[in-house]
């Protein structure tokens, strides 16, 4: 698990700028006397060794350096001298060194250490400029130990100084700064709004070697936020920049920085081939091994052992020669916990004790943490279960105490998974309900980590939730609301990983009180995919929840829905689809039947887990009827839902747009029946407002829905459901209008007009094939559209299917005498009926989410 951080880390620090050697002054300030030419030398022979590696030499030199100034009363080249020491001392891993030598510098140019201010005034441009520099460099030596709040706010500090001058160069260096340690701290959006930001700085800015390290942090930054495709054109600038300039060192970070890319964008072969690049042009050690590190991982994640064994004792030599700072240390970490696939698990215990002694030896509690935790889960593989939970609480204490929220979570969970493993099911609850509280704390800002750190969500978040699950039903008389919550919990924060921010902070209303005050005659399904069977959490209306337990293990029930799932588009499966239909309703429905009738139920609304979202619970069949044929069917993303209403027909006004052609610049099949569907709706006596073809473009859309108060807003145009965000569209003539567009393109709505949207239809929207998480888009889309209720189809359809269907939703609709979920299962009842349509492909794709009156 410690692997999803140091990953990230290892590949963050590489876009870290350290200042360079703070410059001397050119010219004769007031507080300077005269001084020979033998110091000056001194500086320059120093950055000529600190350049090339030589970091022992340069010290020497700058040392005598300082004695000279020192000796001369130039107490503002013996500053400046100071801040360059003390970054050669901080390479070469002696922090503490380091830090007294800038603390000696900064007092020298009469700043206050503890009160952050300038204790002296009347400052020219050059002294201003040597102070700007070395809080640059104090700033960074506070990073690499962990402070990372304290380097914030002092590069902060520096930036305005930078301001003061109108250096832009500066400014842009230190917002750089400030973001990595934003992003070392886990604020993740908020560093790409700082490099944004910075970006817009660098825009008239010449070529140069900060431009390039900046265009590689937005790179870095753009692919942690899921925009990989912007993230990679950016890269690519930097290295082709680097190249032309001749740098070889930013030339290997960015192709290190381009390998994770591609890695986290599922180009392995691509990504080995730049981290190969990367070790090839590279000219810093560390640089050279962390690349090398993050090919040996990849390689064992793709089973390719032969090619990672050769690979592991180039990169064992290496780390034992780098200088002891964080960075070697958590590549020393990273390498010894992908090493235990393929090594002596008593080798791998060595380095990182080896790595624990140098942690403490620099007083890196966060190495430190992690050096430990990861030792404990060593031990955990070995199942020496008290040893083990030991080191894993060591590592949490230390965590804690430095209020390392992102790393405190991961102790958590491992402390947990070990008191189940030993039986403590009690402790081991607890443990997971810290771990949950830990990361619910985070999400407002942690939410934005991708497969560019591995922090896979599949892998790192969710099986929190689900292992916390299993142990509340060990539990005598399990807590089903708390289990609910739990999942709940887990689907926002698919959400929030989905739109990389933390975006359901709306007001809802709780499904529970919809169903027991407001609609009696609703049922509420709420399934739970669980590593060895499947649970089935029913809500009656007024009555307590139970809950039904199937023995089918995940990888059964899942093999079931995506088997059921390829078929169900197979005009010759019918059949099939019926088998594997009925299997899933004697799983979720069977023994629950007695219930419904019981209490005269005659909606069933449904919070899909996992897999169960991509296929329409309407076509569950009993043997004899399907679903659909007893209940009006709806789905919820979660327990609480938009504040419901009902629609009248004194209230309905639409918006509709539709492409019945389509743009030159798609590759989309023509929609000809999307006039008909629009003329349909139109004589029905609905109100409209039209924006067909031409006149369907993203501008005219957001200005009508904001200006008027439409209920409805219906869209007959192609678009995409799919895990991600960013490539979760619809579409207009003009453009894509992406899932994260659509707030920004209401977002006036909801100051001026009152009325909501009530019903969003997508009548041609497909989810993406192969992607099973795509009903995530779905969802996403109806909470940034604000809508209360989403029609949708979850796999294209004919398109004269699809106007049949809508044309008799709507009919239903306007009678006054259907929710919408009545409505679909009227239309949907009458597509059955009719042999033309009468294929579950046909009919069964259509969903309501959301409000179902």
């Amino acid at each position: 698990m410690v692997k999803l951080i140091i990953f990230f880390l290892v590949g963050l620090y590489l876009s870290f700028i350290p200042i360079s050697f703070a410059k001397q002054p050119t010219t004769n300030i007031s507080l300077i006397q005269s001084y020979s030419t033998a110091p000056e030398q001194l500086i320059e022979q120093g950055e000529t060794f600190y350049r090339s590696g030589s970091i022992t030499e340069a010290i020497k030199v700058l040392q005598q350096a300082i004695r000279s100034y020192e000796s001369q009363k130039d107490y503002i080249r013996q500053a400046a001298s100071l801040s360059n020491l003390a970054l050669a001392y901080q390479q070469l891993g002696e922090l503490e060194d380091a830090e007294n030598t800038i603390n000696r510098s900064l007092s020298l140019l009469g700043w206050d250490i503890k009160n952050q201010k300038l204790k002296v005034s009347n400052q020219n441009s050059e002294f201003l400029k040597i102070l700007a520099q070395s809080l640059d460099i104090q700033a960074g030596l506070q990073l690499t130990l962990g402070k990372t709040e304290l380097s914030f706010a002092t590069y902060q500090q520096a930036e305005k100084f930078w301001h003061q001058l109108g250096n832009h160069l500066g400014i842009t260096r230190s917002k750089i700064n400030q973001s990595q340690a934003l992003r070392v701290s886990g604020f993740y959006r908020r560093a790409l709004n700082i490099l944004q930001d910075a970006n817009k700085h660098l825009q008239n800015q010449p070529e140069s070697p900060i431009k390039v390290s900046a265009l590689r942090s937005l790179g870095n930054a753009l692919q942690l936020s899921g925009d990989f495709e912007k993230s990679q054109e950016i890269l690519e600038e930097a290295i082709k920049m680097a190249e032309k300039l001749q740098l070889p060192e930013d030339l290997s970070n960015g192709e290190l920085s381009l390998g994770n890319m591609l890695r986290a964008k599922g180009d392995f072969e691509g990504a080995i081939a730049h981290y190969q690049k990367a070790v090839e042009v590279a000219t810093n050690s560390l640089t050279k091994v962390q690349a090398q590190i993050n090919q040996f991982s990849l390689l064992i994640e793709l089973n390719k052992i032969a090619e990672a064994k050769a690979l592991n004792p180039i990169i064992q030599a290496q780390l034992a020669s780098l200088p002891i700072n964080r960075l070697s240390i958590y590549a020393k970490i990273n390498f010894a916990r992908n090493s235990r696939h393929i090594s002596n698990l008593q080798d791998v215990a060595r380095i990182l004790a080896e790595s624990l002694q140098q942690a403490q030896s620099i007083n890196d509690k966060r190495s430190q943490s992690y050096s430990l935790g990861t030792l404990g889960e060593v031990y955990e593989q070995t199942q020496q279960w008290s040893e083990a939970e030991k080191l894993t609480q060591k590592a949490l204490f230390i965590a804690q105490e430095i209020e390392a929220s992102d790393i405190v979570y991961i102790w958590q969970w491992q402390l947990g998974r070990l008191l189940r493993k030993q039986g403590n099911v009690r402790e081991a609850i607890a443990a997971y309900d810290l771990a949950i509280s830990t990361l619910k704390f985070l999400r407002s800002d942690l939410v934005a980590v991708n497969r560019d750190v591995q922090f896979n969500f599949r892998d790192s978040v969710e099986p929190i939730y689900r292992e916390s699950v299993e142990l509340l039903f060990q539990e005598g008389k399990p807590d089903l609301d708390k289990v609910r919550q739990r999942i709940e919990a887990l689907q926002v924060a698919e959400l929030d990983n989905f739109f990389r921010e933390a975006c359901l902070n709306n007001q809802f209303v709780i499904l529970d009180k919809v169903v027991d005050q407001d609609n009696p005659n609703t049922a509420i399904f709420y399934p739970i995919i669980l590593k060895n069977r499947l649970e089935v959490i029913v809500k009656l209306p007024n009555k307590p929840l139970i809950h039904k337990t199937v023995i089918a293990s995940s990888e059964e029930v899942e093999q079931a829905i995506m088997q059921l799932r390829q078929d169900i588009v197979q005009p010759d499966k019918t059949k099939k689809v019926k088998q594997l239909s009925q299997k899933l309703y004697n799983w979720l429905i069977k023994a629950s039947e007695a219930d419904l009738k019981n209490s005269d139920v005659n909606t069933l609304v449904f919070i899909p887990d996992g897999l169960l979202r991509n296929i329409p619970m309407a076509v569950l069949y009993d043997g004899e009827k399907y679903l659909i044929e007893k209940y009006a069917i709806a789905l919820s993303p979660g327990l609480q839902i938009f504040t419901p209403t009902s629609l009248t027909p004194a209230n309905f006004t639409a918006l509709i747009g539709g492409l019945s052609e389509i743009p030159k610049n798609e590759i989309f099949a023509p929609l000809p029946n999307v006039e008909t569907e629009i003329k349909q709706i139109q004589e029905l006596g609905i109100k409209t407002t039209t924006l067909l073809n031409e006149n369907f473009i993203s501008t005219k859309l957001g200005k009508i829905i904001n200006d008027q108060p439409y209920r409805i807003v219906h869209l007959a145009t192609h678009g995409k459901f799919s895990s991600k965000a960013t490539e979760t569209f619809i579409l207009a003539y003009d453009k894509r209008i992406y899932v994260t567009e659509l707030d920004v393109l209401l977002k006036n709505r909801s100051a001026k007009l009152t009325e909501p949207v009530e019903l969003l239809v997508l009548s041609a929207c497909e989810t993406a094939t192969g992607d099973n998480r795509a009903t995530l888009g779905l969802a996403g889309v109806a909470i940034k559209a604000g809508a209360r209720s989403t029609l949708a189809s979850l796999w294209n359809i004919n398109d004269d299917s699809t106007a049949f269907l809508i044309n008799e939703f709507y009919k239903q609709l306007i009678s006054g005498k259907s929710t919408k979920a009545e409505a679909l299962r009227q239309a949907q009842i009458k597509m059955l009926k009719d042999n033309i349509y009468s294929r579950p492909a046909q009919w069964s794709p259509y969903v309501i989410v959301g409000n179902w009156l």
